[in-house]
């Protein structure tokens, strides 16, 4: 019995839903994009900083692809490394920037958090390189369990909204997202979508995957408590006609920011793969005006650079 599942499809309970064919046509025969450039070269990351006692640390790795070590807890998010975000090594939106780091310069890691099934955040030659690395355990959404056993590790842990798991001492528990899946034509949605907030040794952090706004941020500060550090998309939304309902713009991040009383946020989603219509720079730029018309504190909600650490 669920809130969010029906005739063998998940759908989020909030009557949004992702936008179909025609929708899809119409975008691309109005496609105004900005230009990207073909690379960007970022200046080489400093090594990553030790932690000590209970400090948090997030390091932006690039697009959704973050390390978020927490007191006795280090996780990889979304982890990515390929050229491209597509099945198809020759064809598909291709990165401009590299990971910042590589799976073998990354700590051991006791997690790989895996959102939902789009090939920009569930790319199977990462999850090998990992597990081949000596990562053992995947958190995935239900449903998306399959690809993570192919992809060789030893323990995946599908979960619904609102359960969790215990890992390295620590707490992960899934948390509701307004997205939708699909990795081929035909199986739209019939696995789940979600966020992790993980609470270990007395911190908390938050990433919500790929989501629309919604009344979900509210619901996971009402039932987990507020966070110290969330990682919030800000890229891919433009035109917000097509995006609103399944990804967030600047102006949404900070709305989520404060609905998830969040004490700092990190931005992610952006930078790395072309995805919308939005020039490279404008999801930073964006977020700057919104920190500003909210009254925010520049440095409670910053863009890190690639292969930055933010120590809490």
């Amino acid at each position: 019995m669920s809130d969010h599942f029906s005739e063998g499809r998940y759908f989020n309970p909030w009557g949004t839903s992702a936008r179909g064919l025609m929708d899809v046509l119409r975008w691309k025969l109005e496609r105004g994009a900005k230009p990207w450039p073909a690379t960007v070269v970022d200046p080489p990351p400093p090594p990553l900083p030790d932690l000590v006692q209970e400090q948090l640390g997030a390091t932006f790795l690039g697009h959704a692809s973050l390390l978020l070590r927490l007191p006795g807890l280090t996780v990889i998010t979304d982890p990515v490394f390929s050229k491209r975000a597509s099945p198809l090594s020759w064809i598909g939106p291709a990165r401009v920037r590299s990971a910042a780091f590589g799976p073998n310069q990354l700590p051991k890691l006791d997690a790989v958090l895996v959102s939902h099934n789009h090939y920009d955040h569930l790319d199977l030659p990462s999850l090998r390189a990992l597990a081949a690395k000596g990562a053992r355990t995947a958190i995935t959404p239900l449903g998306n369990g399959r690809w993570l056993k192919a992809a060789g590790f030893p323990e995946v842990i599908e979960l619904d909204w609102w359960q969790s798991t215990e890992v390295a001492g620590g707490r992960v528990t899934l948390t509701p997202a307004q997205h939708w899946s699909s990795r081929t034509p035909f199986d739209r949605n019939r696995a789940l979508w979600g966020g992790f907030r993980l609470d270990a040794g007395g911190r908390s952090a938050f990433f919500p995957g790929d989501t629309g706004y919604g009344p979900h941020f509210a619901m996971i500060r009402e039932r987990l408590g507020p966070v110290d550090l969330a990682a919030l998309p800000i890229g891919a939304y433009e035109p917000r006609w097509f995006m609103a309902s399944m990804h967030m713009n600047p102006e949404d991040a900070v709305k989520a920011h404060g609905d998830l009383g969040a004490v700092a946020s990190a931005a992610m989603h952006w930078g790395t793969f072309r995805l919308t219509d939005e020039g490279i720079e404008d999801p930073p730029k964006a977020l700057a005006a919104e920190r500003e018309r909210a009254g925010l504190d520049p440095g409670s909600f910053r863009v890190l650079a690639h292969g930055e650490t933010w120590v809490r």
